[in-house]
Parts: C-alpha cells; structure tokens; sequence
C-alpha cells in the first residue's frame, strides 16, 4: 500500500470511508465532530473536494504527528498491563 492509500492520516491524506475497521462501531456524527475538534486543535488538516459524492480526506499536521510517538508508548504500555488492568478492575467491582 503506498502513501496514498494509506487507511490512516498521518501516512498520506485519508478519505473518510477509508477508515479502518476499529472505527466502525463509531456513529457519523460522532466521527465528524472528533476530527473537526482535531483539526481546530491543529492536530489535523481537513481538504474538501468539491465533486459528486462529496469527498473529504484528513491528514495529520506536523503537530499531530508529533503524537504517533508518545500513543505508541501508551498502547504499548496497555498492552503490557492489560491484564493486570483487568483483575483490578474485576477485583474493584467483586468488593463493590
């Protein structure tokens, strides 16, 4: 997959339909009001294209990029104490 059709801003500009699958359980309005809040934090550009159907592709800014490093560490981290994060969660709600 080249740049271009790269799923996930960042990598290239991204159409909205494009999104990958953890997305899914996501509603429209809920998507659209996260990426606008994004792109008014800098996080993210937005291009709208003016065609039939409308098309709209998302990219990551240098800001936003600065990101990928730092959420990697945390997924990295869950990953690692996922586990422990779920017996004290099931511990918390046996003595609840």
């Amino acid at each position: 997959m080249d740049r271009q059709d790269h799923p996930l801003p960042g990598a290239g500009a991204a159409p909205l339909h494009r999104a990958p699958d953890p997305l899914r359980g996501i509603t429209p309005k809920v998507l659209t009001e996260s990426l606008r809040a994004m792109e008014r934090d800098g996080l993210l550009t937005r291009t709208a294209y003016d065609e039939i159907p409308p098309r709209v592709e998302y990219e990551l800014t240098e800001l936003g990029r600065s990101l990928i490093e730092p959420m990697n560490a945390g997924c990295e981290w869950s990953r690692k104490h996922l586990s422990e994060l779920m017996r004290a969660r099931d511990a918390w709600y046996a003595s609840s």
